[in-house]
């Protein structure tokens, strides 16, 4: 939680235990026990980035939680990330990934973008959440 809470920091977002990021408070039943996954990236025992797959429905997943400090961006692991969800959402038998992000973090944008993303409208986004992209896998 406190990557998460940093990286929104950086761009005057805050998190939400109540209802966005409810799930990291128990990453086994939201990710791991619901076809799922989650992993994160530590550099000297400190987490310095994450990201997860959780299940919308049987052929469709979100990208969520895919944050990564400052001082790490810039350095390629945004595209090992996202190139490992990709794989995993597949192995987990999805075809289409969505996610839900903030305009405000044009550099994730532009990265969603790079990898084929594109927004489309959603019925309804999460509080701090403004923007949605989809990609077909």
């Amino acid at each position: 939680m406190d990557l998460v809470k940093t990286v929104l920091s950086d761009y005057g977002l805050k998190t939400n235990t109540h209802e966005t990021d409810k799930d990291l408070s128990d990453l086994e039943n939201y990710y791991f026990n619901r076809n799922g996954w989650f992993a994160v990236i530590e550099k000297d025992n400190e987490i310095i980035g994450s990201y997860g797959i959780f299940k919308i429905d049987r052929k469709t997943c979100e990208l969520r939680k895919m944050y990564l400090l400052n001082n790490y961006q810039g350095q390629g692991l945004g595209r090992l990330m996202m190139v490992d969800a990709f794989k995993k959402a597949r192995e987990l038998g999805y075809s289409e990934i969505v996610l839900e992000t903030n305009k405000l973090l044009k550099k994730a944008i532009n990265l969603y973008g790079k990898y084929g993303f594109v927004q489309y409208q959603q019925s309804h986004l999460s509080d701090r959440c403004d923007f949605a992209m989809r990609k077909k896998l």
